[in-house]
């Protein structure tokens, strides 16, 4: 006999809306104290000396009829180990602009970096930093505290030059285009003004640049794709003043397989006898791929015509791939395998649609996907702008040498799914991207550990889908001296991984689904097999009824399924709530933490180790029962609001509002068990709004436009008490509280799960212990939302979703 199972329990309006100032205070390291005296006279001379270079280029092109930018691109560099103040340089109201930060190891001391940052300053404006650097020397300007004015400053800064070409070219620098040899190139400039932006388009054509008609518009930057040599970029730093960084665009990824399939037609026949397709079904799959062929019996009903687009007109809207319709199969049904040999009914109650984005018989030439992304995305809602959406998109760029940082492609993803155009919230899905080739294969799982996640899967925002596998069997009597590179239930071998990532980049991926497995050959060859792969539908059914696939791709359409039957079955739910439960319901199998982890003597995993386990699988496998509904045993409470993190008094922007939820827990049945172990966890999901390019994601150029925490109340910890240990508005004058959260309970802690925008942790404690823990505390930290107030975002809403179960390993319990 079956148990019964239960829906979630979403909580209206049961938090409580507090004041809010945070208890952190963030402070840069001063720099070593330099001699003042020597120090100022170097850095002045250093300025004069720029802008006397400058005037002396300038007055070169102007006699010569060249265009010249009107003031002088600065690099100003740090002292090795510590970071310019680059909050200190930017003065908006002036015009004096931080255009980009970045890092390099220093030559005298590897084991140090050395920051620099590129600034504009306009003509007529030098003598503002020049003043800094006068006060700095005089021994009568001190400050109050009696430190020298502007020191903090001034002794971050080793030296300023002229910024080069170098400066601005935020990719590998072996990447740079040759002198005469044009490349696709990523222009960002440091405005969203039509003017400028109309400006620079004049400016490349009279300097014969071919720019690309697309645009990518982010908070004081907007991303254009320019053909140009190396010289060409000199001479755009030379003419234009609203150049902020250049990167080499990405280049066209192709998806190509042509692998016999040995399942007949008859099969398709009978599963479509089976189908069961409400009519009001309201949730739709969004491929964003290289189209899909509706033609296909199993995909018909699902997929309409009105409900095929294409980005470009000329591309059409049939796929001349195979990978979008292989996609739709696997996000209708699954793995086909499995359907086509029940005999039961199928009920679907999604549908398809379909968004070309990408074209085999299009040009080699790269193209803005970001904004091929948001387009795409676009043209679906047009047709069917009340649907609740999951976005799917498998396609990612293959040279994962982003590591992390966000380009253009993933900042469009955080952009369109927090809807900072419009305001409308959505949901995307992104492959991880794969890990291919005999070597790679070989080394596995440490050619895994090694392979970056591919952008735009890092995007703060999307749910990004690794793979693992329980493909190990193989059945062919042919192959009785091959085995599985993969044992089951560890990762797959396609799968990238987050794990060479710095720390402050988000958990990726986030979740992993099935994706196949490699077989190994006798003589160490490696390849696909139909025995490791899963089952889903060919683009030319009059030729073959099914495909086999496998990889990421594969995984983020299984995980694109299973998000729309939970949003099915929670038509109303946010879709910020919808990725939450799929990382909520997530957990590692046996094999994967055997196969990553080594636990102390005492069988305890450190959270050394679950940090590594993280970055290589995120939070595990989904569990599709899990996350649609709890059992007797189990509870689950999801609560969707949404606060002020920040607001104005006087001339500053502090913190504003936390919440308190008062969760009704089954208080008097969890005493009742006493000693019986509980899990207790909480995730909380919501999506930023992208900053600007590369100026070094901190200070007030921090990546999210707000960031958010949860905290738990202790044990028998009043209220009032939990409020104070994380809030510092809640406390008398100079009160002080000894803050200790028990933070040794959770499996991940703080410092490993704060990254990104989704938060889960794991709260292991006995029943009696988790009964008055019923208090948990959402609240902001900075963001740039706040810090670059003069964008008028800092009173904006910030909205979340908080999911918070109770499960006891004793069944008969009904909690």
């Amino acid at each position: 006999m079956s148990k019964s199972r239960y829906p979630h329990i979403f909580l209206n309006d049961l938090h409580e809306t507090k004041p809010f100032t945070t208890t952190q205070r963030g402070r840069e390291p001063d720099a070593p104290s330099a001699d003042r005296s020597r120090h100022s006279a170097k850095l002045k001379d250093e300025w004069i000396a720029i802008w006397a270079k400058a005037k002396e280029k300038d007055q070169g092109r102007t006699a010569v009829s060249k265009p010249v930018k009107d003031g002088v691109y600065i690099e100003f560099e740090g002292v090795p180990g510590f970071p310019v103040l680059t909050k200190r340089l930017e003065s908006p109201t002036n015009g004096v602009r931080l255009l980009n930060v970045y890092e390099i190891v220093s030559s005298q001391d590897p084991d140090k970096k050395i920051t620099r940052a590129t600034v504009f300053i306009p003509n007529g404006k030098q003598h503002l930093f020049l003043k800094k650097i006068t006060d700095y020397a005089d021994e009568e300007k001190d400050t109050r505290k009696g430190n020298p004015k502007n020191e903090p400053l001034m002794q971050s800064i080793s030296n300023m030059h002229l910024a080069v070409l170098e400066s601005f070219w935020r990719d590998d620098l072996d990447l740079l285009p040759m002198v005469n040899e044009p490349v696709w190139c990523e222009i960002w400039l440091s405005s969203t003004d039509e003017d400028v932006e109309r400006d620079f388009r004049d400016l490349a054509e009279s300097l014969e640049i071919e720019v690309n008609d697309r645009t990518l518009r982010f908070p004081e930057r907007c991303v254009l794709l320019a053909l140009a040599n190396n010289a060409q970029l000199t001479e755009l730093l030379q003419a234009s003043s609203y150049i902020a960084e250049f990167r080499r665009a990405k280049e066209s990824p192709r998806f190509f397989l042509d692998i016999e399939n040995r399942e007949q037609a008859e099969w398709a026949e009978s599963l479509s006898s089976r189908l069961n397709i409400p009519n009001d079904s309201n949730v739709s799959v969004c491929i964003l791929d290289t189209g899909v062929n509706n033609g296909h019996l199993l995909l018909k009903p699902l997929l309409s015509d009105e409900d095929c687009h294409t980005v470009d007109p000329n591309w059409g809207v049939a796929d001349r791939v195979g990978h979008g319709t292989w996609m739709s199969g696997l996000a209708t049904y699954g793995d086909l395998t499995e359907a086509l040999q029940g005999n039961q009914a199928v009920t679907i109650r999604h549908r398809l649609e379909s968004v070309k984005i990408l074209d085999s018989g299009a040009t080699n030439d790269p193209e803005l996907y970001g904004n091929l992304t948001i387009q795409g995305i676009s043209r679906a809602e047009i047709t069917a702008k009340d649907r609740k959406r999951i976005n799917c998109l498998a396609i990612t760029s293959e040279d994962g040498r982003d590591n992390g940082k966000p380009t253009s492609w993933s900042a469009a993803i955080d952009q369109v799914t927090a809807g900072a155009d419009d305001g409308k919230k959505r949901l995307v899905i992104i492959a991880a991207g794969n890990v291919d080739g005999q070597e790679e294969w070989k080394n596995y799982p440490l050619s895994n550990m090694g392979s970056s996640v591919q952008d735009p899967a890092q995007a703060w925002n999307a749910l990004t889908v690794g793979a693992y596998t329980t493909k190990a069997y193989i059945s062919d009597p042919d192959l009785k001296d091959y085995v599985p590179v993969a044992q089951p239930a560890t990762l797959s071998p396609y799968s990238s991984t987050s794990y060479t990532w710095e720390p402050k980049w988000p958990i990726k991926p986030e979740i992993v689904m099935e994706g196949g497995n490699i077989l190994e050959a006798p003589d160490d060859f490696f390849s696909e097999h139909e025995d490791l792969s899963l089952l889903t539908t060919n683009y030319k059914p009059h030729e073959k009824q099914f495909e086999m696939m496998y990889a990421t791709s594969a995984a983020t359409a299984l995980a694109s399924r299973m998000a729309a039957q939970i949003q099915s079955a929670y038509p109303n739910a946010w879709p910020e709530t919808i990725r939450g439960l799929l990382v909520h319901s997530a957990e590692w199998t046996n094999a994967i933490k055997q196969q990553f982890c080594k636990p102390s003597s005492e069988g305890v995993i450190s959270k050394t180790e679950v940090g590594k386990l993280l970055r290589i699988c995120g939070y595990g496998v989904p569990d599709r029962e899990k996350a649609l509904t709890c059992m007797s045993n189990s509870l689950t409470l999801v609560s969707e609001s949404e606060l002020q993190p920040y607001h104005k008094v006087g001339s500053t922007y502090p913190t504003k509002d936390m919440h308190v939820h008062t969760l009704p827990w089954p208080k008097e049945e969890l005493l009742k068990l006493g000693e019986v172990p509980v899990k207790l966890r909480i995730t909380l999901s919501y999506f930023i709004e992208p900053g600007p390019g590369e100026i070094g994601w901190k200070d007030r150029y921090r990546y999210p436009s707000y960031a958010l925490r949860f905290g738990l109340n202790r044990s028998n910890e009043e209220e009032e008490d939990f409020v104070k240990r994380i809030n510092k508005a809640a406390r008398e004058e100079d009160e002080v509280i000894v803050a200790n959260s028990g933070s040794d309970r959770w499996l991940i802690g703080a410092n490993g799960r704060n990254t990104g925008s989704i938060h889960s942790d794991i709260w292991k404690g006995t029943a009696a212990d988790i009964a008055s823990c019923n208090l948990v505390g959402v609240y902001p930290i900075i963001g740039w939302w706040r810090e670059r107030y003069w964008l008028n975002c800092w009173d904006r809403m910030a909205r979340y979703s908080l999911i918070v179960s109770i499960e006891t390993p004793l069944e008969e319990v009904d909690i």
